[in-house]
């Protein structure tokens, strides 16, 4: 058998674990679920039996109620839109800076000389400790909230670009470099695949980040957003807001990060790692 007929051969026989019924993968995706469901019924039952306090933790079904009523008058878009658009701004802006100063550390000898130190000491402060400074630097507007939201997605990001890239074995850039490849053909066919997984695990890092960051932007100098709706639901003693604030922002990082796992496998749909079993 030829190589050519060989490598044809490999592909056909990993696929054939792939090739299970429908229905099987679709029960895999709905037990999923069971775990959530139960907890939603178990609330409800102990809020429906007195044992929860509705005034501390109302049941689910005055929490849909309370969700429904911001729906319907618009105040639950417009805060979702605004909570929205400040993590897209600060996750972009981090997350490009992370990749483009993780790259050049990892890299570059010069690169890791003079980023990674100070990368490495300003992750030791508290992000989140920061916010009396920000406020006195940038004020109390959008400036504030979105860079809280750039500082807590860049460590992560940077973090796992760079291992990602300092973890690639030397030995398969070598063998590029006597193949022939030129420093960018070696950096996308070997630096970039190699480092992909190690990105990916930072980005869904750096996205909870986003999020945890914007909470307490939102609600410590907040004018709008779902971390605003919810300090000004806790001044009226509104519960059921405060925990319909905390399912939609949980709602949207479990969201972001199913899109993230979706585009990983796209792009690394090369790699067979171990699966459950």
């Amino acid at each position: 058998m030829s190589v050519a007929e060989t490598d044809a051969a490999i592909p056909a026989t990993r696929e054939a674990p792939a090739g299970k019924p429908a229905g099987r993968r679709a029960g895999f995706r709905t037990r999923r679920l069971i775990t959530p469901l139960a907890l939603l019924v178990l609330w409800q039952a102990t809020a429906q039996a007195g044992v929860l306090d509705p005034a501390k933790l109302p049941p689910p079904t005055d929490v849909l109620a309370a969700g429904r009523r911001l729906a319907a008058d618009g105040t639950l878009g417009g805060y979702l839109a605004d909570s929205v658009q400040r993590a897209a701004a600060g996750l972009l802006i981090g997350g490009l800076l992370a990749l483009a100063l993780g790259a050049l550390a990892g890299l570059l000898r010069i690169g890791d000389d003079l980023v990674d130190p100070t990368v490495q000491m300003a992750r030791m402060l508290p992000h989140l400790g920061l916010v009396p400074l920000l406020i006195i630097w940038l004020g109390i507007g959008e400036s504030t909230k979105i860079t809280l939201v750039a500082l807590g997605a860049f460590f992560p990001v940077y973090l796992n670009t760079y291992a990602g890239i300092r973890d690639i074995d030397e030995r398969l850039v070598e063998a590029a470099k006597t193949c022939g490849l030129s420093a960018l053909e070696r950096i996308r066919h070997v630096v970039l695949p190699g480092a992909l997984p190690a990105v990916f695990i930072g980005l869904r890092l750096a996205f909870a980040a986003g999020w945890l960051s914007l909470v307490v932007g939102e609600q410590v100098n907040g004018d709008g957003g779902l971390g605003f709706m919810m300090m000004e639901a806790r001044e009226f003693s509104q519960t059921d807001v405060v925990v319909l604030g905390l399912l939609v922002y949980a709602t949207l990082g479990l969201l972001s990060d199913l899109v993230l796992r979706v585009l990983e496998r796209r792009l690394l749909a090369w790699r067979r790692g171990l699966r459950a079993t």
